[in-house]
């Protein structure tokens, strides 16, 4: 530990590089550590995934992000991320996981990675929500044929694919499938599509369902998962049907052992939502701050890149000013 940071971003997405940004601004001595890729959830994202957000309200920094179409996708935020970078020229460690944040007794925080240990005043948690799939916690789920993620439909064409869930993941994967040729399925929770899918997506799934080009079981969920088959409970009772392929787009959560791990308070219910000042983003751990999705604990579409781009400049704010 020979240098010692100002300020460490454990997290190297769009929230985490505003955040650096700020730094930058400030002439704060500051580090980021991402252990994937620069923007990596972003990066493993669907390839043709489609942001609910217009270009200007993912933009970082005030640089502009030019995008022909009225949303950008996947492709056009990498590139922009990394125009991002290219301009800044980051204090960035990439591919480098951060396995344990302590304070110490001079009230600093060391920071302990697969790699190295860094010593720092402040550290801000900009961790997101995309590494840990949400579980069905049904028999078969550890079968080979269930995926937790979803790049694109090829390899989907022409098979039995049951789709679980009936978000923006889900919905987006099962239009893609079917138009690929896949006999696609939906298992829904609830009696409806989700209200927050895309406005000019939700129509279609919905057409889609309705004139049986897809077959949807509302209010039914997966009791079993085998080789050839899947087995729903339905309000009309038990239905097998063949099956090939389980996109079982059920949801993400954030690292919420990772943050115990820290001393970060949690609250007592299903949310789990991590103890923060809302006017400054700091934790119950002076000095430690979160930014970004991380904030809503299981409350995953509570913030995104539009509404937590702020989170940079109060947290920024609020170091300096100490």
């Amino acid at each position: 530990m020979t240098t010692q940071y100002d300020l460490i971003i454990v997290g190297g997405g769009p929230i985490g590089l505003a955040c650096a940004i700020e730094a930058q601004k400030k002439n704060l001595r500051y580090l980021i550590i991402e252990k994937g890729a620069i923007v990596n959830s972003i990066f493993n994202y669907p390839f043709y995934m489609t942001f609910f957000s217009t270009a200007e309200r993912l933009e970082i920094g005030d640089i502009p992000f030019n995008c022909l179409a009225p949303k950008p996708g996947r492709q056009d935020a990498l590139e922009y991320y990394r125009n991002i970078h290219r301009y800044f020229n980051f204090s960035i460690h990439l591919f480098e996981k951060v396995n344990q944040v302590l304070k110490l007794e001079d009230q600093s925080f060391k920071i302990t990675t697969d790699k190295s240990s860094y010593k720092s005043k402040n550290v801000i948690i900009a961790t997101g929500f995309y590494d840990i799939p949400i579980e069905m916690n049904v028999k078969g789920e550890e079968l080979p044929k269930v995926r937790h993620y979803y790049k694109e439909a090829h390899e989907y064409a022409f098979r039995n694919v049951l789709v679980v869930g009936a978000n923006n993941s889900s919905v987006d994967a099962a239009l893609e499938c079917w138009r690929k040729g896949a006999n696609v399925t939906m298992v829904i929770r609830k009696n409806e599509i989700n209200n927050r899918v895309k406005y000019w997506v939700k129509p279609d799934i919905e057409n889609r369902i309705a004139e049986g080009s897809i077959k949807a079981y509302f209010e039914s969920n997966i009791t079993e998962i085998g080789e050839n088959e899947v087995e729903i409970k339905t309000p009309d009772g038990k239905v097998t049907i063949e099956n090939d392929f389980v996109l079982a787009l059920t949801g993400y959560k954030p690292d919420l052992s990772f943050l115990e791990k820290m001393g970060i308070e949690l609250s007592n219910d299903e949310l789990k939502t991590p103890h923060y000042n809302p006017e400054t983003m700091e934790t119950n751990i002076k000095g430690l701050f979160l930014a970004g999705v991380v904030c809503g604990g299981m409350q995953t579409h509570k913030w995104f890149i539009e509404n937590s781009r702020i989170h940079a400049n109060m947290i920024v704010d609020y170091i300096t000013s100490k």
